[in-house]
């Protein structure tokens, strides 16, 4: 007489869940909040904000120019002259303006 005997449930059970909890994992490895789609995401945002801060950087340095320039100490006539034509529309009195 031969015997079969069934493989048990319990095992099965066990492994099934084995490979529910490994599948769950690595689709939080890979998707999750902290998984390596977002972590790529992350690099180029920080990338865009690193040439944003390079853009704002250089704005900020034409600007403190500018204001260096038109200071007490360091008065450039001709920059006082170009806002003043620009902002005031101001005109020397030897200058026609054509229209």
């Amino acid at each position: 007489m031969t015997k079969h005997s069934r493989p048990a449930l319990g095992g099965l059970l066990f492994f099934a869940f084995l490979i529910s909890v490994g599948a769950y994992f690595a689709f939080a490895a890979v998707q999750g909040d902290y998984g390596i789609f977002r972590r790529a995401e992350i690099e180029v945002e920080a990338k865009e904000l690193e040439t944003e801060l390079a853009a704002l950087e250089a704005e900020v340095a034409r600007m403190e120019n500018l204001t260096r320039r038109l200071s007490d100490d360091y008065l450039d006539l001709d920059l006082l002259d170009e806002r003043a034509r620009e902002v005031l529309g101001l005109l020397r009195h030897d200058e026609v303006v054509v229209r």
